[in-house]
């Protein structure tokens, strides 16, 4: 099976370029991410972390 699907990858001009992209894609995000967590306010943080907990007007609605 994977002699099939790398014999088609490799008759595929430019496919080596597509890894590349991704990982490059992959670690913008996560660097991304990263640099936002670190800068959120701590309040921020702990108001989010306590919103699953709240007992709202929003959340009341058992339908």
């Amino acid at each position: 099976m994977l002699k099939f699907i790398k014999y088609h990858m490799s008759s595929i001009g430019g496919i080596e370029i597509y890894p590349l992209i991704s990982f490059i894609v992959f670690f913008v995000f996560f660097l991304v991410v990263a640099i936002w967590v670190f800068m959120e306010s701590k309040e921020s943080i702990a108001k989010m972390s306590n919103l699953p907990l709240e007992d709202g007007a929003r959340n009341s609605s058992n339908a």
